[in-house]
């Protein structure tokens, strides 16, 4: 279990949020889109931290339910095996992905970055296009009526204010 969970955080979430971070950093050396840490006393900060401190443990909590009810992660090679609707995912279909907008806009904050903020937006705008076109047609094989009444009431990205039950529970 802790080679197919390290390969999974290096390939997915490290690509994402370390690997092309990093590069645009570096890439942006140029003055005008300077960057610097922000500090303690800049506002950008605290809602760096904030964002962190939210996305961080949402994509913890999101990957364990995978593991221990889906029977599988959220990479596409090893994919849950069962529909998994408790904790975040009873509120939106992809919570996971809020997590990473999170850190990701994390990360913009405290490094006052332009050119990250816009790598969030274009992560964003990508996952706006693959999870209908490919993987919510890929739940829709694998779960069948199940996922199709989880679609009907649970949105893709903005949270349901109340927790959704599935019927018969």
């Amino acid at each position: 279990m802790f080679w197919r969970l390290l390969k999974l955080i290096l390939i997915l979430p490290g690509t994402v949020l370390v690997i092309v971070p990093a590069a645009i950093l570096f890439a942006c050396r140029h003055p005008h889109f300077a960057h610097e840490p922000a500090d303690a006393g800049h506002l950008f900060f605290w809602l760096g931290l904030t964002a962190a401190g939210l996305g961080l443990p949402l994509a913890a909590w999101t990957v364990r339910l995978f593991i221990q009810y889906g029977h599988g992660t959220p990479a596409p090679w090893d994919p849950p095996q069962k529909l998994v609707v408790r904790g975040p995912y009873r509120y939106m279909r992809n919570p996971m992905i809020t997590a990473v907008l999170l850190m990701l806009a994390a990360e913009a904050m405290l490094f006052k970055s332009w050119p990250i903020l816009f790598w969030l937006l274009c992560f964003f705008l990508l996952n706006n296009i693959y999870f209908p076109l490919f993987e919510e047609r890929s739940l829709e094989k694998r779960f069948g009526a199940n996922y199709l009444e989880y679609k009907k009431h649970v949105p893709r990205w903005i949270p349901r204010l109340s927790p959704w039950e599935p019927p018969g529970k």
